[in-house]
């Protein structure tokens, strides 16, 4: 008897490959667990652009997905594989580097002061206008792709900063807590963030399964996702976690006030834009907490990781005005911003 899963909520099946690392790993998951090819990752060096490979980050979202929902038909105990584990560890240098590269130098920044370190980074970001895009000009095929890039993320909303949880205790948690209970609607099936955003992806007409537009979105939409697994995955990343939430959180409610307006200027209804609609509000809000509570709280307990902190919420904004540019140069340039045959495959 065949066995199904429930493409909403089980493991995805695995993508195609994009360049020779992450072939070789594709067909290893499809086999028994077992000792990757020796000096599989020397197909990695040199990277040239991290963020626009598609071999290294399709690798490391492969990776990194089997702490997630894992992928469909390929076994669990790949999760804990040392030769794998290897693989996402050489992986990730090339892209940790070009962070720092990218974010620069931070200005050093007492615990006391970390909020207002963090209003600063905010305020001082000055990405590519994508959301005032949306609300005024893009049409509903533009609209429906940064939908489909978006759903690497919202499909799994607040997942990668749930790994904070265990890690932290007393105010730090709490705030966390706090948050995270509306992303998941409060134990309310329909009120989850990522219900709701499968609401949107239907009424625009797209295929709502889980990672199913993964082989659309190119290396920079997989990187900004990569980012979120990349801190929440490892304990020493803790404090550049809270700040990446914290940077969303505090960067969020005009933005979604304005996606909201753009798919009503399209004609669509309040169930459509109730995603967008719900995070201008909640949003307000969870800035506060993110920023006073949640990173505030952590930084007062362990003062050491202020820095952590910032450059979360630096490499955050920097990583998405990457995202962003790509999408409004792709417009611009009258051509798609997702990977070929992006329309043709797009549900109709």
């Amino acid at each position: 008897m065949s066995v199904t899963t429930d493409r909403r909520y089980g493991p995805a099946p695995l993508p195609p490959a994009r360049g020779p690392v992450s072939a070789a790993l594709l067909t290893a998951l499809r086999g028994a667990p077992g000792e990757l090819p020796a000096g599989l990752g020397d197909g990695l060096d040199p990277v040239a652009d991290p963020f626009t490979d598609e071999d290294l980050q399709l690798t490391l979202f492969l990776c990194y997905e089997l702490h997630y929902r894992g992928w469909w038909g390929v076994a669990d105990e790949w999760e804990w594989e040392p030769s794998l584990l290897a693989l996402r560890a050489r992986a990730e240098r090339p892209f940790v580097a070009a962070l720092r590269r990218l974010v620069g130098p931070l200005p050093a920044v007492l615990p006391a002061a970390l909020p207002a370190a963090l209003t600063d980074v905010v305020a001082a970001d000055d990405g590519p206008p994508l959301s005032a895009t949306l609300q005024r000009r893009a049409d509903l095929d533009q609209f429906r792709e940064f939908v489909t890039h978006r759903s690497i993320y919202h499909l799994r909303e607040a997942d990668p900063h749930s790994w904070a949880l265990p890690r932290l205790g007393g105010p730090a948690k709490a705030a966390l807590v706090e948050i995270q209970m509306d992303e998941y609607g409060n134990g309310r099936l329909d009120r989850m963030h990522a219900e709701l955003f499968r609401t949107t992806m239907a009424r625009l007409g797209l295929d709502t399964g889980y990672a199913a537009h993964l082989d659309l979105v190119p290396a920079v939409t997989l990187a900004t996702n990569n980012l979120m697994s990349l801190f929440g995955l490892h304990r020493r990343l803790r404090g550049a976690l809270l700040g990446h939430l914290a940077a969303y959180e505090m960067t969020s409610s005009l933005p979604n006030r304005r996606y909201g307006n753009g798919l009503r200027r399209l004609g669509f209804d309040a169930a459509a834009t109730r995603f967008y609609d719900e995070h201008v509000e909640a949003d307000a809000v969870h800035e506060q907490i993110a920023a006073y509570d949640l990173c505030g709280g952590l930084v007062r307990a362990e003062p050491a990781l202020a820095a952590d902190v910032l450059f979360g919420a630096a490499a955050a904004l920097a990583v998405d005005r990457l995202f962003a540019g790509h999408l409004l140069t792709a417009w611009s340039a009258g051509r798609s911003s997702l990977r070929p045959p992006a329309r043709a495959l797009l549900a109709a």
